[in-house]
């Protein structure tokens, strides 16, 4: 299930920067529209043209009978507000913690607790910093981005980015890794991990940070956003799980000039089922029992004591001019916040045993500075194996691979290599923001510019990527490209090696046993995609493929890439895709290619045949002269049905399905067992107290379902069984994915696989009776290695 975290982190979705909104009725309008996510019941949808096929150029509305809206005075009372902002309740775990931050809170001033509410300078490169409060032993808080590795210092690992965990599929796996990034976090004095990303959660498929997250499918990727949590808090350090809610596109999502940034409006129902989490108070703080502290994204608090009100605790990078000294004397909410920033501080025990925060955090990487190496050499294994579990296998013919003893290889492609430069220098460099391979000037155009518009350019031509762009980047130091580990392999093996990176259209020499093609989809923060596909690298494809009967793609793609321009070329024998593996990226594809290693990676979304089969392509984006020109409109009218719950009600026929994955085994799946619990509890609603993750008994485990996988194939590996559960409700997907596992088997072995279904599990939300709803009837329950290759069925009645 998804896991609630300590810490979320907010995109305010409505932004303006008109003066009317330093206004105290200004600030109550941008509160009801943007910083409670519009949620079900918004009388303004009415209004609102239904979205269109999804094209990136879609409009988002105009009401018939309406002007253009110029006023955001507008949509005042068009989503319903949920004030004040509750306080910390501190049950269980948090009683111990919470009495501590009292205490504490009790000796500041006024001055003091208003300190707590809002970042601050420091003498580090940490992106947020708290202060500290030195008469009482508070020493202030580092927050450092981000989920995919420690970004804008040395002496740090790149580990493998968040598309490429859930990839692997692999809980044990995802927590190690949790692990490790935790350790160098604390190490280098960062308080605070600005990840997991679970949103956006890929409702556009164009989105430039769909990579930072999981998957497509909100089960997945909070289990292993679970996985994630609990790992780095173990080690001490407070994850910030991002970003709380439908931040679905980078178009828009700051203001600019007398455009305001997009309004997410979601119907009730799909904000439970799909993205989870009325926001802050109504539904975070109170229906969920979040206890920890909400931030805002940088830069993007818009509005003063209301927004406290409506449930945000600190602003980042600062105040704003929004909060410090304009809080009035006797407003309550600084104490309320800095209870729930002070008590997850104690909680992690961060008062107890860490680091100075920022201590190795050099504020400037080029001027001579204490070295903090936060690397532990435990954790190797542990990017290497998530490396190669997140690459996916989806064509292999003419057993193609693994490669046999070759003794003539070429290589092709600009993604092969390592950028011509990994340096860090002053400033806000290429290194510092993960675009060394991509044209900087478009990224920084982009990214410091806030033109609002998509990116340009599909691939960083300049090497091989090992995570986007943006504050989701990594610092790369220690990386081993696919052109390095292959010339040490080819060297060890006597094998002859040629190459060419830089032509499209280059010479092939018919006598190599394989063409290695290597190309990449870029993607970054602040920009949304151009295209799933590039003409450039399909050509190249193509081009080499008319001259080469083995030719073996590798894509390494920051989201969804199409593949039907080459795909059924009858030369084009293996395709991989490599996502972003970190720093092992070039050892774990020899190993893939060499059978050294057999691949296991499932895809964690759907690979269409074209970009027209999606629910949603690309972004919202009002047309000239629309009613909402000037405050764009992004309306999620199609509910739940995402990914393959789109392709499933739709009856279309994906390229790749979501969970597909090859390997150089086969599986078998047998013995499917479906029972409900005896001692269960079936009634129609939840009973329990009001727990973090919402009401307890949601969490009871009422139906167990047990299946055989067998390795039939003559390799050992892994494979990732899949259970699909079918709701019988109205409007329900036809299947939504409810567990998964992941044996490793040698060959002939087989291994029981068992899942427990939760209430939640089995339940959609009621929108009038505000719960969750145990639907009566017959619940499909399918089993198998993808969501389209489901050999074992069974059923459940409730």
């Amino acid at each position: 299930m998804l896991q609630v975290c300590w810490f979320i982190v907010l995109v305010l979705i409505l932004h303006t920067r008109f003066p009317f909104l330093r206004t105290k009725r200004g600030i109550a309008v941008l509160v009801a529209v943007g910083l409670l996510v519009v949620g079900g019941g918004l009388a303004g949808l009415a209004a609102l043209r239904t979205r269109g096929n999804g094209d990136a150029g879609s409009t988002s509305g105009r009401g018939d009978g309406w002007g253009m809206v110029t006023d955001d005075a507008w949509f005042y009372g068009r989503s319903p507000a949920v004030y004040p902002s509750p306080n910390i309740t501190g049950e269980g775990q948090w009683a111990d913690a919470t009495e501590k931050a009292r205490e504490m809170v009790g000796r500041m001033t006024l001055k003091e607790k208003v300190s707590l509410t809002a970042g601050a300078g420091s003498n580090t490169s940490c992106p947020g910093f708290i202060p500290a409060i030195p008469r009482l032993g508070f020493p202030g808080m580092c927050l450092g981005d981000a989920g995919n590795g420690l970004r804008g210092t040395d002496f740090v690992s790149t580990w493998p980015s968040g598309i490429h965990v859930g990839a692997s599929w692999n809980k044990v796996l995802t927590r190690q890794r949790g692990s490790g990034m935790g350790g160098e976090f604390k190490t280098k004095g960062v308080n605070v991990l600005l990840g997991p990303v679970i949103g956006p959660a890929g409702r556009v498929v164009l989105n430039g940070r769909n990579w930072e997250g999981f998957s497509t499918d909100p089960y997945l990727s909070g289990v292993l956003a679970h996985e994630t949590v609990t790992a780095v808090q173990a080690v001490g350090v407070i994850t910030s799980t991002k970003h709380f809610i439908a931040n679905e596109q980078e178009t828009n999502r700051n203001p600019v000039g007398d455009v305001a940034s997009v309004s997410s409006n979601i119907d009730d129902r799909t904000l439970h089922e799909f993205y989870l989490c009325k926001a802050l108070n109504g539904l975070l703080k109170t229906e969920l029992g979040f206890q920890g502290w909400v931030v805002s994204d940088w830069g993007a608090q818009h509005a003063g004591a209301a927004a406290a009100q409506a449930g945000m605790d600190v602003a980042m990078p600062n105040g704003n001019g929004f909060w410090g000294n304009t809080w009035p004397l006797d407003f309550p909410m600084s104490q309320t916040n800095s209870y729930r920033t002070l008590a997850t501080w104690y909680l992690m025990g961060q008062d107890q045993d860490f680091p100075q925060p920022g201590v190795g955090m050099a504020a400037d990487l080029t001027l001579a500075h204490k070295v903090v190496d936060a690397r532990n050499s435990s954790f190797r294994s542990t990017l290497l194996d998530g490396a190669v579990e997140g690459h996916v296998l989806v064509k292999n013919t003419r057993s193609a691979l693994p490669l046999k003893e070759p003794k003539m290889l070429s290589i092709f492609g600009y993604s092969a290599k390592n950028p011509d430069h990994n340096n860090p220098s002053p400033g806000l460099s290429p290194w510092l923001w993960g675009a060394e391979s991509f044209n900087y000037t478009e990224f920084a155009g982009r990214f410091f510019g806030y033109t609002g518009e998509h990116g340009s350019t599909p691939i960083a031509f300049n090497g091989t990527i090992y995570s986007g762009g943006g504050s989701g980047a990594t610092s790369q130091s220690t990386i081993v490209s696919p052109f390095d580990a292959l010339v040490q392999r080819a060297y060890d093996d006597g094998t002859a090696l040629f190459w060419d990176f830089v032509n499209g259209n280059p010479s092939v020499n018919s006598m190599s046993d394989a063409c290695l093609i290597f190309g990449n989809a870029y993607a970054t923060e602040a920009a949304d995609r151009p295209s799933l596909y590039d003409d450039y690298t399909d050509g190249l494809i193509k081009h080499v493929a008319d001259q080469c009967a083995n030719t073996i793609v590798v894509l390494h793609n920051a989201g969804t890439r199409l593949v039907d321009q080459f795909i059924d070329h009858p030369n084009v024998t293996a395709l991989i895709f490599a996502h972003l593996p970190g720093e092992a990226s070039g050892r774990a594809v020899v190993s893939l290619l060499y059978g050294e290693s057999n691949p296991s990676g499932k895809l964690p979304y759907t690979v269409a045949r074209n970009e027209t089969d999606y629910a949603v392509l690309g972004p919202d984006v009002a047309a000239e002269g629309d009613m909402f020109a000037r405050f764009p409109q992004s309306n999620f009218t199609e509910g739940v049905f995402l990914d393959y719950r789109h392709f499933d009600a739709q009856n279309i026929t994906p390229r790749y399905e979501f969970g597909f994955g090859l390997s150089y085994t086969t599986f078998g799946y047998d013995n499917l067992v479906v029972g409900k619990v005896v001692e269960g509890e079936f009634g129609e609603y939840p009973t329990g107290r009001v727990v973090q993750g919402g009401q307890e008994d949601l969490w009871d485990v009422l139906v167990e379902v047990a299946a055989d996988v067998t390795n039939t194939g003559e390799v050992d590996g892994a494979e990732v069984a899949q259970l699909y559960v079918g709701i019988p409700a109205e409007g329900a997907p036809v299947r939504q994915l409810r567990g998964f596992e992941k044996p490793f088997l040698n060959v002939s072995a087989t291994e029981t696989v068992r899942f427990g279904l939760t209430r939640r599990d089995l339940s959609v939300w009621d929108v009038v009776a505000q719960k969750w709803r145990l639907v009566r009837g017959e619940y499909k329950v399918e089993v198998g290695g993808s969501s389209r290759d489901l050999p074992l069925v069974g059923k459940v009645t409730i």
